[in-house]
């Protein structure tokens, strides 16, 4: 008597997916944690200007965001361009604060890479982003940064006639 039979062929067993709910929920969870969402709600019209010389930011953790433009919701607060800082509108005299803030979150050796970066809508006056600048000159972030969209800045003027 021999223990392997010749002639006869093996049938191959059918691959088990009792685990695939557990696999399908890792991957749910893993992706989860490691997106990140938008960090901010715009509450201004933001529609940028064009440049014809942009340069990509590198750390985008060292930057720190101002949006300055009209409301979106114009019936509870007016129609005149607003400062928005995170999730609220707030006055140039609160920005020095929110740069204190900011900071304070990074690393002594980060604090001096620092970035502001000045989202401002096209369409907004220059005395507001020069009240924002002053304020930002005064609590000593100089180093500015103007958010743009690629582009050419004429021919952009000439599509606004």
């Amino acid at each position: 008597m021999s223990k392997f039979k010749k002639g006869e062929k093996k049938t191959v067993g059918s691959i088990s997916t009792a685990s695939l709910p557990d696999i399908v929920f890792m991957l749910l969870f893993f992706f989860m944690v490691t997106t990140v969402m938008r960090e901010v709600e715009l509450k201004v019209d933001y529609r940028p200007t064009t440049a014809d010389q942009i340069t990509k930011l590198e750390e985008k953790s060292l930057v720190s965001y101002i949006y300055i433009g009209k409301p979106l919701s114009t019936k509870i607060f007016g129609t005149v361009p607003r400062i928005q800082l995170n999730d609220s509108f707030a006055e140039p005299e609160q920005i020095r604060d929110f740069i204190a803030a900011k900071r304070e979150q990074l690393n002594e050796n980060d604090r001096p890479k620092m970035t502001v970066s000045l989202k401002i809508d096209k369409k907004v006056e220059m005395g507001i982003v020069t009240d924002v600048k002053q304020e930002l000159r005064k609590a000593s972030a100089l180093k500015i940064n103007y958010s743009t969209n690629e582009g050419d800045p004429v021919e952009a003027l000439r599509s606004r006639r």
